[in-house]
């Protein structure tokens, strides 16, 4: 039977619905809207399609960019034109940066209505045409089922990313006749054999090489595939920025975190290495150090360079092997890779291992809580499978230096930086994942970027468990201000809430740690109440980092500026 003889006439909407189940679509994250009440209508009679009503257009994207790096497959978000879709923006730009599949459908003004600024009109490819990897906007609804086809190749294709479509309300309404949808069967690139040769070539002349793991588009079999790699061939390795979770932390090959506040020995190691395979990591600014691990545009140490985009290759730094494959190929053509019958880099590879066992041992900071302390706590009660997630500040270098990631995709943090991801990304996991615990750090200023959707946890009975270090202060901006501008405080204090109270007013459980030993047990109590929960620890401001107070660091910008 022909594909046009199973054609039959639906709406608009339904015909998008239709195409989501076809692809196997099981969760869509909406703030609803009149611009595309058709579609809400269409899901009513689609079940099988969970829908998470969130309660601010960022945090349901942020929850959909969350859902496409736990799955693999484009996370779904659907908002209303103009407000809605700037609101949105934050989550498009995670996905575009952290190279995660994700479709956003934005409502649009009637298509007579166009051109003219109508309620609410924006020309999406103008806004969102830099951070998506497409914009496209469905005039007719005969082709949803090919236009939305072609979003979930795109977002899945070579660097995974965001596609953006615009739904103009009046063509949902309308009523065509189309071929019953299929589902998108992503296309993956394959290494070639004599690139695999020169790799072995690469790594027999090694002495000291180092391999740095990252990017979009992994799957927990490659990251099995990238350990059995790493155990035969005894090469360390370190994770790109928030890729912690790659790799088994505990493996004693795993060397470090390659990002921001890396540690000295290992920044070290990466520029004295004399062969570096980066598998997937775009080597951005994060990974690099501000690009001044490897010189730009030609590193010092011979660089292998595999991404699944090969404009990726080159873009920045100059491979001596740029290699164009989808990450999970290499990483099972890298396990059949024969080792070498004798390893010249032993040592070079067992004292990375100690150097980060040293790293990973909590610090002493100013005041009764030790943010490092804590999460080392938590490192040795939850399963290893546990998710944790968090958003963007300084509490966060304590988390990626002091916790242990042991499988993958146990770690959800934004590459691209977003404040307020950790609340929805959490969300987002719980729904995902019920029978795993989840637990999301943020700052006080993080929190309130998308402290809204703790009424979702809520709402969804979803036992999230939330710790806010309060130091009341936008922590991160206050400490490159006190060391470009020391003493000169602008527009970085904060006032707070009770945020104990705030979850119990929003129906969980709240919790306040004033002194370290303290929170154990109030971790405890929060698992146990069942609820969504917060547990609010106050920060002394003092304790900025794992290294230096607050103090210290203004103190040694004033002594710079006096020189």
């Amino acid at each position: 039977m022909s594909e046009a003889s199973t054609a039959t006439a639906r709406t608009g909407a339904q015909l998008l619905v239709d195409t989501l189940q076809a692809n196997g679509v099981d969760r869509a994250f909406c703030v609803p809207g009149e611009s595309y009440l058709a579609v809400l209508d269409a899901l009513h009679d689609a079940p099988e399609i969970e829908l998470a009503v969130c309660r601010q257009e960022g945090g349901a994207a942020m929850m959909a960019e969350a859902y496409g790096k736990l799955t693999g497959r484009p996370g779904v978000c659907m908002v209303t034109r103009g407000p809605g879709a700037t609101n949105a923006s934050i989550g498009i730009h995670t996905a575009f940066q952290d190279s995660t599949p994700m479709i956003l459908f934005v409502g649009q003004v009637g298509r007579d209505m166009r051109d003219r600024e109508a309620f609410q009109e924006l020309d999406y490819r103008r806004v969102f045409g830099q951070m998506a990897k497409d914009v496209l906007e469905i005039d007719d609804a005969a082709r949803m089922p090919e236009i939305v086809s072609r979003a979930f190749y795109t977002a899945t294709a070579g660097r995974p990313g965001p596609v953006v479509i615009a739904l103009p309300e009046d063509m949902l309404r309308d009523v065509a006749e189309a071929a019953a949808p299929r589902p998108c069967q992503p296309v993956e690139t394959d290494i070639g054999q004599p690139e695999l040769a020169r790799l072995k070539d690469l790594l027999a002349a090694a002495e000291r090489p180092f391999l740095i793991v990252g990017g979009g588009g992994w799957s927990a079999e490659a990251a099995a595939d990238l350990e059995a790699f790493a155990t035969a061939h005894k090469v360390p390795v370190g994770a790109s920025f928030r890729c912690q979770d790659y790799i088994d932390n505990s493996h004693p090959l795993y060397a470090g975190h390659v990002g921001v506040g890396i540690d000295a020995n290992l920044g070290r190691r990466v520029r004295e290495a004399d062969l570096l395979i980066v598998l997937g990591a775009r080597l951005g600014e994060m990974t690099t150090s501000g690009y001044t691990l490897l010189d730009v545009p030609a590193p010092r140490q011979v660089l292998v360079h595999v991404h699944a985009d090969a404009e990726e290759l080159g873009r920045v730094y100059r491979p001596d092997l740029g290699i164009n494959a989808s990450l999970g190929r290499f990483a099972r053509a890298l396990r059949g890779l024969q080792a070498p019958a004798a390893c010249r880099w032993d040592g070079w590879a067992s004292e990375a291992r100690r150097e980060f066992e040293a790293y990973v041992q909590p610090t002493e900071v100013p005041g009764e809580v030790n943010l490092g302390r804590v999460v080392a706590a938590l490192r040795e009660v939850l399963p290893p499978e546990a998710i944790v997630t968090n958003g963007a500040g300084n509490y966060a270098t304590f988390v990626h230096r002091f916790h242990l990631y042991r499988r993958f995709r146990s770690q959800l943090a934004p590459t691209s930086g977003s404040m307020g991801y950790g609340l929805p990304a959490a969300v987002a996991a719980q729904l995902v994942h019920r029978d795993r615990p989840v637990v999301c750090f943020a700052g006080d200023g993080c929190f309130m970027m998308t402290c809204q959707e703790f009424t979702t946890a809520v709402r969804y009975d979803l036992p999230i468990v939330v710790v806010v270090a309060n130091n009341g202060m936008y922590g991160t901006i206050r400490m490159h201000q006190e060391r470009d501008y020391p003493n000169r405080v602008s527009g970085t204090d904060l006032v707070n809430p009770d945020f104990a109270r705030f979850a119990e007013a929003c129906g969980g459980h709240g919790e306040l740690v004033e002194r370290t030993e303290d929170f154990a047990a109030a971790f405890a109590r929060a698992r146990a109440s069942g609820k969504a929960a917060i547990i609010e620890l106050r920060i002394d401001p003092e304790a900025l980092t794992p290294n230096a107070s607050l103090s210290q660091i203004r103190d040694g910008a004033a002594g710079k500026k006096k020189r």
